[in-house]
């Protein structure tokens, strides 16, 4: 008999800690050849963890195995005068991609979303990763229309 593998979303704990790093460095390491610091990642998450104010992560758990985590990172919108919720740092192992795991997740911040008087849920995505960009539309997300710019800056 076939069974449906069971999708746990729960808020991270500081337990998950190490798992979130792992995640974060490989999916810089898949979506951007990118290397992450793992000081340096380790330090970010332990400051979301630490102050809810920042955002927060929710796990997701695929019988009984922690396979992916996202923060969600709160912005005011002027314009709609409002909060949004922007999803970022998504991951999923591999081995559990196409189980329902984002989508579990993606409604639970829908979810919470919704009971919590947000104006609306944002995310961004690498422009050449059109496997998340289905995964997304899926959810009933659309393109904003809007290009990000960014700068860093150095302390």
């Amino acid at each position: 008999m076939n069974q449906t593998p069971r999708i746990l979303v729960r808020p991270a704990r500081n337990a998950d800690a190490s798992a979130i790093v792992g995640f974060n460095r490989a999916m810089a390491l898949e979506t951007k050849d990118l290397e992450l610091i793992g000081p340096t990642v380790s330090a970010g998450v332990g400051a979301v963890l630490a102050d809810p104010g920042k955002g927060f992560y929710l796990m997701a758990e695929l019988d009984g195995r922690p396979c992916g985590a996202l923060m969600v990172t709160p912005q005011w919108s002027d314009r709609r005068n409002g909060p949004m919720w922007w999803i970022q740092s998504v991951y999923v192992v591999p081995d559990a991609r196409g189980s329902g795991v984002y989508r579990a997740s993606h409604d639970t911040v829908l979810s919470m979303a919704c009971n919590s008087g947000l104006r609306g849920i944002r995310l961004y995505v690498e422009k050449s990763n059109a496997p998340a960009h289905n995964v997304y539309q899926s959810m009933g997300m659309r393109p904003s229309g809007y290009l990000m710019f960014e700068q860093e800056v150095t302390p």
